[in-house]
C-alpha cells in the first residue's frame, strides 16, 4: 500500500492521504466502494507526475463516522484533501464510486477541476434496494459474506486464475473495509443522480469502461458520453476494476489524457 498519513481536515474528517511527488499537472485519484488507495498503487506507480490519492470516508485508513453520507459530502471531503494538499487544480479521476464523486466535485467546484478521467462508473446505480440491502447486511454483521461476490464483479475469472497474488491482495483490500463505511457510501450510491453534474460540466472527459464489467457496462458510459461536450471513451480488456485488471492500459490512457490538456493549457 502508498505511504502516507492521516490529514485532520475538520469536521470531524480524520483522512489517510498519500502524495506522490512530481511535475505537471496533478492527478486526483478516487476510489471505489470497498477500496482503498492501494487500488492506483500500479498506475500511480507508472506516472512521473504529482498524484494525491486517499481513503474515502470509512475505508481504509481514513476515519469512521457513523451514519449515511451522500456524494456530495464525498466530493466535500475530496476538496478538503486538495486544499491540504496545495492543489489548486487537478485532474480527477475516479473509479466508480469515485467516479461519481469527481462529477459532483465538477459541479461543486468547476474551477478546480482540470479534467475528468470517470472510470467504470455511471450518472446512477439503480436499484437503491440493492444497495439499501448490502447496507443492511454489512451493519448486521455479515460484510464477510459480501466479499467474495465483490471480487468476482471485481476481477475477471481469467486474471484472477492468471494473477493469484494480486487477487488475493484486492480480496484482503475488500474484506478490510470498515462496515460502517462501506454501509455509509452504499447509501450514497443508492440515492445518486449525477447526469445535471456531468451534463453541466463543460471540460474535458475521458470514460473507461471495462469490456467485461457487469456493474456498470459499457452501455453506461456511451450514456454519459451522450451528455458530454467533450468526452471520449476507450474500452479496456477488464472487469470493474480496470485500474488494476489493465493497469497498464489505464495509465497510458491516462497520461495521454493529461499530457493533452497540458499542450492545450501551457503547462509541462
Amino acid at each position: 500500500m502508498a505511504d502516507g498519513k492521516v490529514m485532520d481536515l475538520g469536521e470531524g474528517r480524520h483522512l489517510f492521504v498519500s502524495v506522490s511527488e512530481g511535475g505537471g499537472m496533478p492527478v486526483l485519484f478516487l476510489n471505489s466502494l470497498a477500496a482503498d488507495l492501494g487500488m492506483w498503487d500500479g498506475v500511480r506507480g507508472r506516472m512521473s507526475r504529482r498524484s494525491v490519492a486517499f481513503d474515502a470516508h470509512g475505508h481504509g485508513r481514513s476515519g469512521v463516522t457513523p451514519g449515511d453520507c451522500t456524494v456530495d459530502d464525498l466530493a466535500e471531503d475530496a476538496l478538503a484533501v486538495m486544499d491540504a494538499t496545495g492543489l489548486d487544480r487537478a485532474v480527477l479521476c475516479g473509479l466508480s464510486l469515485g467516479g461519481a464523486t469527481a462529477m459532483a466535485m465538477a459541479a461543486k467546484a468547476p474551477d478546480r477541476v482540470a479534467g475528468l478521467v470517470l472510470a467504470n462508473t455511471a450518472i446512477s446505480f439503480p436499484p437503491p434496494g440493492m444497495w439499501q440491502d448490502r447496507a443492511a447486511t454489512a451493519r448486521s454483521g455479515g460484510f464477510a459474506s459480501l466479499v467474495e461476490p465483490t471480487l468476482e464483479r471485481w476481477l475477471t475469472e481469467g486474471y484472477r486464475a492468471a494473477n493469484p497474488g494480486t487477487t488475493d491482495q484486492v480480496r484482503a483490500m475488500i474484506a478490510g473495509t470498515s462496515a460502517e463505511g462501506y454501509a455509509a457510501c452504499c447509501a450514497a450510491l443508492a440515492v445518486a443522480d449525477l447526469g445535471p453534474a456531468l451534463g453541466g460540466y463543460g471540460g474535458p472527459v475521458l470514460l473507461v469502461a471495462g469490456a467485461h464489467d457487469a456493474s456498470t457496462p459499457v452501455a453506461r458510459a456511451e450514456e454519459m458520453q451522450a451528455l458530454c461536450d467533450r468526452a471520449d471513451l476507450v474500452v479496456l480488456d477488464a472487469a470493474h476494476i480496470s485500474s488494476i485488471e489493465a493497469e497498464a492500459d489505464f495509465a497510458d490512457r491516462l497520461e495521454a489524457f493529461v499530457t493533452s490538456l497540458e499542450k492545450g493549457q501551457g503547462h509541462g
